[in-house]
């Protein structure tokens, strides 16, 4: 079992500069905290994405961290030209040192692919173009092949990827039919179900890994992705992602609302409480979210828990403060061995950027697990 984190990177306030530096901030605690890949979303538009880019992104978290993985969830593969894709897979993975996790996906807006002239009806074809081009070429160094799209001749890559024969591969799914398909690929896979569904998903997908004559112990990531927040009592964490909620929320569905279109039936429930139900939101005490993201692991089979600790309008401080928690109380109660439960002072790299927040947030993010 290992834990990961999932980020829209949506809007939290007007001040864009300040929420990446802050945003960055808080992927250094998510290194030091022990999680396995920090996962960050593209959307184009919406005040849902904040990385447009995620690439470039990517790129300043390359510099800020030394053993975090990381990666796209996902590149919206139709929105991309393959030459210009596999160039940027490489360098990031080349200035991680083998840190890239790739994950890509056909993207969940029609309204988005508009934005960029791509007619939404293509984004099946474009996906599996795309994909198969690049894939190749990270195999091969080289981008060769015609398709409806895109026609390559022998078109050298100059930087390769560190990870060989390329980055693990990751695609997000919400539909159980696809379980068999993608345990066939042998590709992670991040889900954003409730816990029934996800439960439904795992097991269809073990059953085909199983068929498959493969071993459970090689069985690659299944994910699920938790809102997460962590407080002193129950009443104040539940407070503030309830607060914090609705402004994502909002965030979520603005291209539905903007063109004033019914929503899609797959997406999140508009209630905090019905989300909480659900098990899309965590929130609570250490102890009570020890108890729901135990039960709700132990129905759905995951093996890798994608928490969501900054969304909507979360202040940095109570982002870090539901990290703190959850990596000194809960991940290791889960997980033996994961987590940072020791007395070890933070670097005084990451001191020098956040720990003047200490005195801000009420509590020692410089030195958080004294």
């Amino acid at each position: 079992m290992k834990f990961g984190i999932f980020d829209h990177l949506d809007r939290s306030g007007p001040d864009a500069e300040r929420q990446y530096e802050e945003r960055l901030r808080l992927i250094e605690l998510y290194e030091w905290a022990g999680f396995h890949a920090y996962h960050v979303a593209e959307h184009h538009g919406t005040p849902l994405g904040m990385a447009p880019s995620p690439g470039l992104f990517l790129s300043a978290v390359a510099q800020r961290t030394t053993t975090l993985r990381f990666g796209p969830l996902v590149y919206s593969l139709g929105l991309y030209h393959p030459l210009r894709l596999a160039e940027e897979i490489c360098m990031l993975d080349q200035m991680s040192g083998g840190r890239l996790e790739l994950g890509v996906g056909r993207g969940a807006s029609p309204y988005e692919a508009a934005f960029f002239g791509v007619d939404p009806a293509t984004a099946a074809e474009r996906f599996d173009e795309v994909l198969g081009l690049v894939l190749k070429g990270l195999v091969t160094g080289r981008l060769d092949g015609k398709g409806k799209h895109f026609t390559f001749d022998n078109v050298p890559l100059e930087v390769t990827t560190v990870q060989r024969p390329h980055p693990p591969l990751w695609h997000v799914s919400r539909s159980l039919e696809s379980a068999p398909r993608l345990a066939g690929e042998g590709s992670n896979v991040a889900l954003s179900l409730p816990t029934a569904a996800a439960a439904d998903f795992c097991g269809a997908y073990r059953a085909s890994w199983i068929a498959l004559e493969r071993s459970p112990d090689d069985m690659p990531f299944l994910g699920n992705t938790r809102n997460v927040v962590v407080g002193d009592n129950d009443r104040e964490a539940i407070a503030i992602a309830k607060r914090a909620f609705k402004v994502w929320y909002d965030s979520l569905v603005h291209l539905w609302r903007v063109h004033d279109v019914a929503l899609p039936k797959q997406i999140f429930p508009s209630e905090f409480e019905d989300a909480v139900a659900e098990g899309y939101v965590v929130a609570g005490s250490a102890g009570r979210v020890l108890e729901q993201m135990r039960a709700d692991i132990d129905k759905t089979g995951i093996n890798y828990a994608l928490c969501r600790f900054a969304y909507g309008d979360l202040t940095f401080e109570e982002s870090a403060r539901s990290i703190r928690l959850f990596s000194r109380e809960v991940m290791p109660e889960l997980s033996p061995g994961q987590g940072n439960v020791g007395n070890t002072r933070m670097p005084a790299s990451v001191v020098d950027r956040i720990g003047h927040y200490g005195t801000e947030s009420g509590i020692d993010i410089a030195f958080p697990f004294r």
